[in-house]
């Protein structure tokens, strides 16, 4: 990867974090969950539609409990911030889409 693409990456993550960060509809549980998101994307190289699961997210966001994760999960796609595309294969991972703003619902 050139310097310079790691550059632009790293701004787009942290524009990112500036648009969650300066939404007041947002708590901590939702900048977690967003947050996990965002590392595996940058991890995986990924800046829109990253490989997920469940069960990395939660370790990623400190979420312990299934009710909390998914409650804030769910309101993160009602709120337009991600869109979720399941995966039913246990050998695939699902994938979340981030969208670089907020959508109306």
């Amino acid at each position: 990867m050139m310097k310079g693409s790691k550059n632009n990456e790293e701004r787009e993550i942290m524009n990112f974090f500036s648009m969650y960060m300066n939404d007041p509809d947002l708590n901590v549980w939702h900048l977690a969950i967003l947050t996990a998101v965002l590392n595996l994307g940058y991890k995986q190289g990924q800046r829109r539609t990253i490989n997920v699961s469940r069960s990395r997210i939660m370790a990623l966001s400190h979420i312990s409990t299934l009710p909390t994760y998914h409650k804030y999960f769910k309101q993160l796609q009602d709120l337009g911030y991600i869109k979720y595309r399941p995966s039913y294969h246990p050998g695939y991972k699902s994938e979340i889409e981030l969208y670089p703003k907020r959508l109306s619902p």
